[in-house]
């Protein structure tokens, strides 16, 4: 029983301090080669990007794995999504973008995730793909927790210290150190 103990804590050990770390730096320099900007200490898991140039992720991060970076746009210089610095984030999060998304420093977006900066134009005279499409930033201010599979919107704001529940979507900007939950989010409390 012992023996068997430590063969697990061994693999164990193995597979996360070691082979994920080395599996993550040549990843990091994968997406380093296509202009992705990646902070000392942060883990890069298997994640998927369409425009690696367009994303900026700051040092000390925790990324779990199958993060969907998705620059919705053509070609263009400078960063789209931003993360800043001791960042998590959840498995299966998405960042649909064709604007801007800024997430602050120290910010906790839990699995499942969903940050869309536009929408589909709505117009009954032409078919809804063909319309052009509204957009505007998110940011998302420090010391921010999201809950599971929260949906932001785009033009949102979601102020420093604030709480989201989890299967809220958010369609209005959110004071600091408030708390909403709801489809659409509305607020509930207050941090004290």
């Amino acid at each position: 029983m012992q023996n068997s103990y430590f063969f697990q804590q061994s693999l164990f050990v193995i597979r996360y301090r070691y082979l994920m770390k080395m599996s993550s730096f040549f990843r990091k320099n994968y997406y380093r080669l296509q202009g992705m900007r990646i902070g000392k200490g942060t883990v890069i898991p298997k994640l998927y990007t369409t425009w690696p140039h367009q994303v900026a992720i700051g040092n000390n991060c925790i990324l779990e794995h199958h993060i969907y970076f998705k620059y919705d746009g053509i070609w263009k210089e400078g960063f789209s999504i931003e993360i800043a610095d001791d960042v998590f984030i959840g498995s299966g999060c998405e960042f649909n973008c064709t604007s801007k998304i800024v997430i602050g420093k120290d910010a906790l977006i839990a699995s499942g995730s969903r940050f869309i900066d536009h929408n589909h134009g709505t117009s009954v005279e032409h078919i809804m793909r063909n319309q052009q499409s509204s957009q505007q930033a998110i940011e998302i201010q420090e010391d921010v927790w999201i809950g599971c599979n929260a949906v932001v919107l785009k033009g949102v704001i979601i102020g420093k210290g604030a709480i989201v529940a989890a299967g809220s979507v958010v369609t209005k900007s959110v004071p600091s150190y408030e708390i909403w939950a709801g489809v659409p989010a509305k607020k509930i409390g207050y941090r004290k």
